[in-house]
């Protein structure tokens, strides 16, 4: 059979959006669930093609091409593939987006105005090496009644052809080319100048890739170039909570984009603080990296400059002491990337202070910035996260997948009847009510 083109790719999708727009929340979940049950029956032949991905990972490790972060990323196992079916579950068992009402208005007897939450259209994607978000991708984008173009890295490509080929057998049912997968970097530029058929174009990969994203489209792009993130421990903090936050936020899973990069400790506490937490992070292999005042309490190698703004992606994390909580939320405005903050204090005012003073999608208090993730903000999964202000922020769930559409109810009525000093006065009064097709409120 010969390979379908990216142009007709697109263009299938953009049929199939259309389609799927119109299915019923009970026709996605069972689709959901479909994809979740056929996951469950392939974990063997997942595992097999994932095995290739990861040797040939390895390689490249050793040749230097290659972090073990990258690799850590690509590597599926029966429990990964366990909490990915629980995800694409968790995902068909939430709220129809779809169809809600967000504001109901009479303009006047017999004319009301509804606006409805709709699918965004054709939404592209380009995602980095975990195999696991091409399934997220495809369970949101589903649910959310959007057709997708995925395209992974090419280092977790025969785990994305695998999943992709399930994802699409089990959806038979589903408007035929509802997601479509991509593979050769050409694609991608193809894709980017296809501003007439594809409605938003969402990156997750390096900092570099995703301004090539941004600078060669004229697509609206979601996404962040990179995830800077910062606990601060202030001088009100409970130092024992503190320890267990930097330590979650670090070594958890330090490949990520809500790991933490750069530690700020307040000067009143850094004698007592950092040598606990430098101990812990060295049993972890944490190579920890100290500004000056840091190193006079500490035994760590010497942060540059470069290291405030770097997303190491690794047991990496430079560490700064500062004398104030306004030092701190400098240092963070000048060098984060609005990604997650957390403070660590027992006085609410400081946090107050600290977390209304930041740009960043998420602040947290008293918590690892860990929890910066679509499916533990109970939004299922997420396509990504994004460190903008519009169309969506943070970990972008099956909200940030939708828009609106105005759908007015009428009875004969023409502007006319409004024009003119004469005109009649229109009434404009928002009612609690819900739009169903050819309905009038009493």
């Amino acid at each position: 059979m010969t390979e379908k083109s990216t142009e007709t790719k697109v263009e299938e999708a953009q049929a199939a959006a259309l389609e799927l727009a119109k299915y019923s929340d009970d026709r996605r979940s069972e689709a959901l669930h479909a994809i979740a049950d056929a996951i469950d029956e392939n974990h063997d032949e997942i595992l097999e093609a994932n095995e290739v991905d990861v040797r040939e990972g390895e390689k490249l490790l050793e040749a230097g091409e290659y972090s073990q972060a990258l690799v850590d990323r690509l590597k599926l196992s029966p429990e990964k593939l366990e909490s990915i079916t629980d995800m694409v579950r968790s995902v068909a068992g939430q709220d129809d987006p779809l169809g809600r009402t967000r504001t109901a208005r009479k303009l006047d007897d017999g004319l009301e105005l509804y606006e409805q939450t709709v699918p965004i259209g054709v939404v592209g994607t380009i995602f980095e090496s975990r195999p696991d978000a091409l399934v997220q991708i495809a369970a949101l984008s589903l649910k959310s009644g959007n057709a997708v173009i995925l395209k992974g890295g090419s280092e977790a490509s025969e785990s994305n052809r695998v999943l992709y080929e399930i994802i699409r057998e089990a959806t038979a049912d589903a408007p035929d080319g509802w997601a479509q997968l991509i593979e050769a970097r050409a694609d991608v530029d193809t894709i980017l100048e296809m501003d007439d058929a594809i409605d938003l174009v969402m990156p997750r990969g390096s900092s570099e890739f995703v301004s090539y994203i941004q600078d060669n489209t004229s697509i609206p792009v979601l996404g962040h170039t990179e995830g800077v993130c910062h606990v601060y421990v202030d001088s009100e903090a409970d130092l024992e909570m503190a320890e267990e936050i930097a330590y979650d936020a670090k070594v958890q899973y330090p490949a990520v984009c809500n790991a933490v990069e750069t530690l700020l400790v307040h000067e009143d506490v850094a004698e007592t603080f950092l040598p606990a937490i430098v101990e812990r992070y060295e049993e972890a292999d944490v190579e920890v990296r100290g500004d000056e005042t840091s190193r006079s309490i500490v035994d760590v190698g010497a942060a540059t400059d470069a290291d405030w703004s770097t997303e190491y992606g690794d047991l990496i994390l430079s560490v700064r002491v500062v004398d104030s909580l306004e030092a701190a939320l400098e240092h963070i405005t000048a060098y984060g990337s609005k990604h997650t903050e957390s403070i660590v204090t027992d006085d609410a005012d400081r946090a107050g202070t600290f977390m209304r003073s930041l740009d960043s999608a998420s602040v947290f208090h008293n918590a690892s910035t860990r929890f910066s993730d679509g499916y533990r903000f109970g939004l299922g999964a997420e396509v990504g996260i994004s460190t903008g202000k519009i169309h969506a922020r943070g970990p972008v769930g099956l909200e940030g997948l939708t828009t609106y559409q105005y759908y007015l109810e009428g009875d004969g009525h023409c502007v006319g009847t409004y024009a003119g000093a004469d005109g009649k006065k229109y009434r404009h009064e928002d009612f609690d009510g819900s739009w169903t097709p050819g309905s009038l409120s009493e």
